[in-house]
């Protein structure tokens, strides 16, 4: 029996989460049960693990990069979570372009954990740095979203937590291949945020909200880790001092503002 819910996501510029806390908010207040929050974003949160188990229900969510689950946050998903037979309902967003197979990943990584993934859904949102999507959440992927939770509600009450099936069982695929404008591979994996210091008033805020502690906090324009591209450092700068001047990785975000400004569909998955 069902005794609480736990509304878990990594989520560096707060929209997967927001889209988590949000259906496990309405699930919460339904069933009238306890809720908590969790976060394995930020490097602090990185190195707890998280048991389960019959008893909690666990909404858990994820961003979409390069159509996969983000793969510096796969080795926190593997070893991060017990699920001990935790029901669940698996979320990811994605940018208005496609989630390509980032929900049949998490589906599988949660099952492979010890979760119960019982229905599952893929929301589209505003990009993280292109100019596409910000339509969204549309009132379709509300409705999407209240069926998939009118559903959720009825299994958690009839203790139906059997397997589902996401794009037909298609396998997870390769990871998305950033193209630029000319249409050729964009490879700006090294590509690291810079600092207008016209702008910057040195407040550490970018740093603090880096979820790979990639930004050095005592130098800020320093960026000796590993960047993700995620934005988190842009999307969070009060004083809007944080940029990205690659030209292949604009090349990649001028593309996507000229192909895919179409309004993406969510999808939703239940048995």
């Amino acid at each position: 029996m069902i005794k609480k819910i736990a509304a878990i996501s990594f989520s560096p510029t707060g929209s997967t989460r927001d889209l988590v806390d949000k259906a496990a908010e309405t699930l919460a207040g339904r069933l009238k049960l306890p809720l908590s929050y969790d976060s394995f974003t930020l490097p602090k949160d990185q190195k707890k693990v998280r048991r389960f188990t019959e008893e909690t229900l666990v909404v858990f969510g994820m961003p979409t990069y390069a159509g996969r689950v983000p793969n510096k946050a796969l080795p926190f998903l593997k070893t991060l979570f017990v699920g001990g037979g935790a029901p669940a309902v698996a979320l990811v967003t994605f940018g208005n372009r496609s989630y390509d197979s980032s929900l049949t990943e998490l589906n599988e990584e949660l099952t492979a954990a010890g979760f119960r993934v019982f229905a599952a859904g893929a929301f589209a949102r505003p990009h993280a740095f292109a100019n596409i999507g910000h339509e969204h959440p549309t009132k379709e992927d509300n409705n999407l979203l209240e069926t998939l939770l009118g559903v959720a509600e009825v299994k958690i009450g009839q203790e139906d937590f059997g397997s589902i099936t996401i794009k037909d069982g298609a396998p997870v695929g390769p990871y998305y291949i950033p193209l630029g404008e000319d249409g050729e591979p964009a490879k700006f994996l090294k590509a690291k945020p810079l600092t207008d210091f016209e702008k910057c008033d040195h407040c550490g805020k970018c740093a603090a909200v880096c979820p790979m502690g990639a930004i050095n906090k005592n130098n800020t324009d320093e960026v000796p880790g590993t960047c993700i591209k995620c934005q988190a450092c842009i999307v969070y700068c009060h004083t809007h001092a944080k940029f990205f001047h690659d030209d292949r990785f604009l090349s990649h975000k001028a593309m996507l503002e000229k192909n895919y400004v179409r309004t993406a569909q969510s999808e939703i998955f239940y048995r």
